[in-house]
């Protein structure tokens, strides 16, 4: 019997973004559980305690593998199996030539709306994010729609790629709001190191896999078999199908 991982982004597949997730998504999640080859997992942006808030610590445990940070924080089962820090890979000099041409800019920014923590230092990242994180349900999703019309995060990402070519980073659009910087390599392929030798089939469902969007690299990369979903209740219908 061939031994099959399916791995899943949270933020738009999973759940709406930054938000909860829904019963129907867990029943989907259970039934695929209970399948005797099937192994499941995360694999996401954002921290363990943001996936905790998203996911519900218990439901947290339905997942056999946990990626918090693209896998810099990598859990099987409960139990640590690695956490790599992007402060002791970057050295403190051009992590700040990061903040300061990032604050720079944003600070040129002439948006709608400016709240608070534009800059979040994560344990695997550094999270950007033009609107700042502290702004309510209702500022994410009008900046999110100002975003889509006028590129905001995408003509950042073109000008911090090229100001700091030198420093060789990965700048990657996340979320509704934000941007995740990080070394090259440390995508969501970073976390194929603790599976990819485990299994026949690695199966990975996530909504951003176009270029530039935090799902891209995974979906690509040739070890993995991609699923484009749009919504979470999309991920329930593909995955109504894969169950078939």
């Amino acid at each position: 019997m061939t031994k099959t991982l399916i791995l899943f982004d949270v933020d738009g597949t999973l759940t709406p973004s930054r938000l909860t997730v829904s019963d129907n998504m867990l029943t989907i999640l259970k039934q695929l559980r209970q399948v005797e080859n099937f192994t499941i997992g995360i694999v996401g942006g954002s921290d363990l305690i943001k996936q905790k808030e998203q996911l519900g610590e218990e439901n947290l445990r339905l997942f056999d593998y946990v990626f918090s940070e693209n896998g810099l924080y990598a859990s099987y089962m409960g139990k640590l199996l690695e956490k790599t820090s992007i402060a002791s890979e970057m050295g403190e000099d051009n992590i700040k030539k990061l903040v300061n041409a990032s604050m720079k800019y944003m600070a040129n920014l002439d948006i709608p709306v400016k709240r608070g923590t534009f800059i979040e230092f994560r344990n695997g990242m550094i999270n950007l994010c033009p609107v700042g994180r502290s702004c309510s349900q209702e500022e994410r999703m009008e900046s999110y729609k100002y975003d889509l019309e006028h590129n905001i995060r995408k003509n950042m990402v073109t000008a911090l790629s090229e100001e700091l070519k030198d420093l060789n980073l990965t700048f990657s659009i996340g979320g509704q709001i934000s941007i995740d910087v990080f070394p090259k390599g440390w995508d969501k392929t970073y976390c194929l190191k603790f599976v990819e030798d485990k299994f026949d089939t690695i199966h990975f469902f996530g909504d951003k896999t176009y270029p530039g969007g935090n799902d891209y690299e995974i979906f690509n990369d040739n070890r993995v078999i991609g699923h484009t979903v749009t919504s979470p209740e999309d991920t329930i219908s593909q995955l109504c199908e894969f169950l078939q």
